[in-house]
């Protein structure tokens, strides 16, 4: 009687996982055909251009010929000379640097504030307002703003007493100056990103450490910035990859300085800019894909180098 009761288990025990290696595999094919589209679009008009700019980099391609010979590695030795090139790439990560430290902090800072004072909706909204405001209309806007002689910023200083600024058309204020424009930008959708990382965080860890005598300030670095630091790496990462694409804000708030876009004397000249003239005014489409590719692996080693030092891939609160 045992034997045939366990017999009749494993029988049991056969069919059910057969049943579920049947499902498993229907919602495989369920889900593939939901992923087909946006797969197919990624492969259309992401991963051949991607694949087409790597091999236009091994070549001389001119885009008056539509045609270039493969050249081999020679592009990619142009580069090593290029002045000019690490010049724009030092430019970049200045920008990076200075927006990523004022859009970080100051989004943490209000992502902490609506969470512990206010969880208004019309507050969240208005402070994703300025997100939503097209980037060369942004550049339009602040272009006019910091006018040296008929902006409104330049105005109000020289009514509180502080004269006035040549911002974007100084070499040494130009690069913070985009910078801060583009953290007035993104700062309010960048602190929505981490609000809604905060509110994972169980509040019985707040009032544990209430409790404790823990205050405020000590709260934030013994129990937000821990649990936070998965949804912290994310923002992070998608901040610099952003910031190291910056372009149009770029191409049209200098565009008026200095004749061309990345003035006044180049110091606004962000890779892609400089990438963006190499391709488009000097017709050098396969140098300007092999800058394409040195930034691209520049950008995966930033990318691995955050995630690997914040342990983005594990959080403390499983």
């Amino acid at each position: 009687m045992a034997i045939v009761s366990a017999r009749a288990a494993r029988q049991h025990q056969h069919r059910a996982s057969s049943g579920w290696r049947r499902l498993r595999r229907s919602q495989g094919w369920v889900a593939a055909l939901f992923l087909l589209p946006a797969g197919f679009g990624f492969a259309l008009f992401y991963l051949w251009p991607a694949l087409r700019a790597l091999w236009m980099s091994f070549t001389d391609y001119n885009l008056l010929r539509r045609s270039g010979d493969f050249t081999g590695l020679e592009n990619y030795r142009q580069l090593v000379d290029d002045q000019l090139f690490w010049h724009s790439m030092w430019v970049t990560v200045q920008y990076v640097v200075i927006n990523i430290g004022m859009q970080t902090v100051l989004a943490l800072a209000m992502a902490v504030m609506m969470d512990r004072l206010t969880r208004s909706v019309i507050v969240r909204g208005v402070l994703v307002l300025p997100w939503l405001i097209p980037q060369v209309v942004v550049g339009l806007l602040w272009l006019w703003m910091l006018d040296p002689r008929l902006g409104l910023v330049n105005h109000l200083l020289e009514m509180v007493g502080i004269g006035g600024q040549a911002f974007l058309g100084s070499p040494d204020q130009a690069v913070p100056t985009l910078a801060a424009i583009n953290t007035w930008r993104f700062v309010g959708y960048t602190a929505l990103l981490l609000f809604a990382g905060l509110q994972m965080i169980p509040k019985q860890l707040y009032e544990a450490a209430a409790m404790d005598g823990a205050g405020e300030w000590r709260m934030f670095w013994r129990v937000t910035l821990p649990l936070l630091r998965p949804v912290l790496a994310l923002v992070l990462v998608l901040s610099v990859v952003g910031s190291f694409q910056v372009f149009d804000l770029v191409q049209v708030a200098t565009g008026g300085i200095g004749g061309q876009p990345g003035g006044p004397a180049n110091s606004t000249l962000v890779i892609y800019v400089y990438i963006f003239r190499q391709a488009f005014n000097f017709n050098q489409a396969g140098y300007a894909a092999a800058m394409s590719a040195v930034l691209f692996v520049l950008l995966a080693c930033v990318t691995f180098l955050i995630m690997r030092s914040l342990r983005g891939s594990r959080s403390d609160l499983a």
